[in-house]
């Protein structure tokens, strides 16, 4: 069947289409209908049926038959290790935290918060969690203190669990003490804590609160799994750059389990026991999606990789990981590539190791610039699809189904709507706007199981948040257009759409010509505050390593590429080169963060960036462009 068939089929029937795919899951018992509207917009899925996300995750292979596949890889260059738990050894240790968390009076709806770092047992909580039905929110390993302790006074958490350190490739962070200051600021504490003493620094216990994970989990029984309804929330996530009042996105278990397992086939295109490698990190979606829940649900081989794609120790160590582990599809963020190929612009490194196991790479989490893909696809030999999705909706909105079809690639397309997703591009009234307009992208409701069901504790903030804009669409803050081939082009957020003198222009399409100078490795573009246009655009660049030549001549020829492609009506003429941009811990480039140094408000240091001695560098080099403005 083709992908317009398969969508067809979808558009047509939405309730047969995704009680067939709920046929996938293991269920204790099956739902009678897949949507339940009654309380819209406010809707659920697959309400009625009962069923568990960590048996369908690993105790069904086991079941199956299939307990000696390994299940988690761990590739730990940061401590030089790499370790294998099978679907049986998962399934022992899984079975045993949430058997101790059980004796511990943790139960149906009670809160756990996970904070830990690239190790398998971030994956065993959050599946011990899954087990009883308690509901999980994982705080990314090393956040503040200040930021964790606002998600603990949200998500009320009956226990925690966290590690003793994390390991970058130039310290040892000591997680211990930001978890005892976000203890001691919140107002909500915790009953108990469990800590995995890792080698590399054991911390010290409260006396009468914290447990050592081992001895916690060891001696336990074994906790059956436990039924939930289909509509349960498996886990709240909150959202990255969150400010003020945290936005903790409700993801309910059984439209988890229906739409990732129906995404491993049908978009990923691969086979249960094949190896595939979200190269992210469990403190964000796609950790959650797709390094824990979607691999081992399909039965695949998950790789939990503990390191960076440069440093750890070189920009081949993705190519190593690759071989080692005959992983079939690699799925990571554009800038990790944009990484590599700054530091090894010729991909040299790749020489040295046999990558012939890869089938394709999949790119999400912010926009993939024609550049880089087209380096990747030249130095890989595979497809490079890009593909665009969001925290809210868990799994992919646009993207090629390369298990139903392949399509062809459009460089700067994230390809297609997927099943589930009516997408509409929409002007400020919320009018559909004609082919090849830019505007605001926008899914009719419904959106499909797996999606967002609301805020934790916050329906109000929810409907305020997504579906007021425009009444009866889910409004996604992104910015794109639809072309006369059904392709979808995420082009910038909606606040990254800039008015120049009345005229609408996307900062993305200005990166994505700037990312095509032959010195630039990655760029950002913002716009600035300009009393006589609106809006001026500024560009940041990153040069490749080896970009030898002064700066203000690449800059100038940056300027004269944007003005000679776009055109003068760009107004394009503001551009500095930069050692580094800002960015979150998955990659994506805080721009907003940048167009308040530019303007000259006040910033605070976003909990969720990488480096925050980046800023010094940025407004080091806003200041040689005159920005912020003088007060006139």
């Amino acid at each position: 069947m083709s992908y317009k068939d398969t969508y067809a089929r979808w558009k047509s029937d939405p309730e047969a289409f995704w009680l067939e795919a709920a046929r996938a899951i293991d269920w204790d018992r099956a739902p009678s209908r897949a949507l339940d509207d009654t309380r819209a917009p406010f809707y659920s899925w697959f309400a009625d049926g009962r069923v568990n996300a960590c048996y369908n995750a690993v105790d069904r292979h086991v079941a199956a038959g299939r307990g000696d596949q390994v299940a988690i890889i761990h590739d730990s260059p940061v401590t030089n290790s790499v370790t294998r738990l099978t679907f049986a050894e998962l399934q022992d240790r899984t079975a045993r935290l949430a058997g101790a968390l059980s004796a511990k009076g943790v139960g149906l709806g009670d809160r756990v918060v996970i904070y830990m770092p690239m190790v398998p047992e971030a994956l065993v909580a959050m599946l011990a969690c899954a087990r009883i039905g308690a509901v999980h929110s994982v705080v990314f390993g090393g956040f503040a203190a200040k930021e964790l302790a606002v998600r603990i006074d949200d998500a009320t958490p009956k226990a925690i669990i966290a590690a003793s350190c994390g390991i970058e490739p130039s310290q040892v962070v000591h997680y211990k003490p930001l978890l005892d200051g976000a203890i001691e600021i919140a107002a909500h504490k915790p009953e108990f804590c469990v800590i995995l003493q890792r080698e590399q620094e054991r911390a010290e216990l409260t006396p009468g609160r914290d447990h050592d994970w081992e001895a916690f989990a060891l001696s336990a029984a074994p906790a059956d799994c436990v039924p939930v309804p289909g509509d349960h929330p498996a886990y709240i996530l909150y959202t990255s750059g969150t400010t003020g009042a945290p936005k903790g996105v409700v993801r309910p278990t059984a439209g988890h389990l229906v739409a990732l397992n129906w995404t491993m086939k049908h978009i990923y295109d691969v086979a249960p026991g094949e190896v595939f490698w979200a190269a992210s990190d469990v403190g964000w979606v796609v950790g959650h999606s797709y390094i824990c829940y979607a691999p081992l649900i399909h039965g695949n081989t998950t790789v939990v990789f503990e390191g960076k794609p440069v440093g750890t120790p070189d920009a081949g160590t993705f190519w190593r990981v690759i071989e080692d582990h005959g992983v079939s599809v690699l799925f990571t963020a554009p800038t990790a590539f944009r990484a590599i190929k700054r530091d090894d612009p010729e991909a040299a490194l790749l020489a040295g190791y046999d990558i012939s196991s890869l089938r394709a790479l999949f790119l999400a989490g912010e926009r993939a610039d024609p550049d880089t893909i087209h380096w990747a696809e030249d130095k890989l030999g595979v497809p490079v699809i890009d593909h665009w999705w969001q925290t809210e909706t868990g799994y992919t909105i646009a993207g090629n189904p390369t298990g139903i079809e392949m399509l062809p690639i459009k460089h700067g397309s994230a390809t297609v709507p997927m099943p589930g997703y009516d997408i509409r591009v929409l002007d400020e009234g919320g009018h559909e706007v004609a082919p090849g307009a830019l505007g605001a992208i926008a899914i009719r409701l419904p959106l499909p199981p797996g999606t967002l069901s609301t805020l934790w504790n916050a329906d109000a903030r929810y409907e305020a948040s997504y579906l007021t804009t425009f009444p009866g669409y889910y409004e996604t803050g992104d910015a794109g257009l639809i072309d006369e081939d059904g392709y979808v082009h995420i082009m910038a957020r909606t606040d990254d759409v800039i008015n120049v003198a009345g005229h609408r222009l996307s900062t993305g399409g200005m990166e994505e010509v700037l990312a095509g100078h032959p010195d630039v490795a990655e760029c950002a573009v913002i716009g600035v505050a300009d009393a006589l246009k609106g809006q001026l655009p500024l560009g940041l660049v990153c040069l490749k390593k080896g970009a030898a030549r002064a700066h203000d001549e690449i800059a100038a020829e940056c300027i004269a590429k944007v003005r000679a492609e776009l055109g003068p009506v760009a107004a394009f003429r503001l551009c500095a080169v930069v050692d580094r941009l800002p960015k979150t811990r998955s990659g994506k480039i805080l721009r907003g963060t940048m167009v308040k140094l530019a303007d000259g408000l006040e910033v605070a240091t976003p909990a969720t960036i990488d480096d925050p001695t980046i800023l010094d560098d940025i407004r080091a080099a806003l200041a040689i462009l005159g920005y912020p403005k003088s007060p006139t």
